[in-house]
């Protein structure tokens, strides 16, 4: 019998830590930390709201990350 797969789990990471770092240096970091997929936006972009296990996404104004959250 197969084992039963299990699914990939979010990186132990806290997104706020992310906020204003430059969006650059931030990426580099959260993939460091694990991170598959790594988002930046611009402020109010219109995005879809489904959930993607590993992805990380960034508000970016001014090179800057003004927000960051899972999925």
């Amino acid at each position: 019998m197969a084992p039963i797969p299990k699914p990939p789990a979010d990186p132990q990471d806290n997104p706020d830590a992310y906020v204003g770092l430059d969006a650059d240096g931030a990426e580099r970091l959260a993939r460091e930390r694990g991170w598959s997929t790594v988002r930046s936006l611009p402020p109010g972009a219109i995005i879809t709201m489904e959930y993607r296990v590993g992805r990380l996404n960034f508000e970016v104004k001014d090179g800057q990350v003004t927000r960051s959250w899972k999925g």
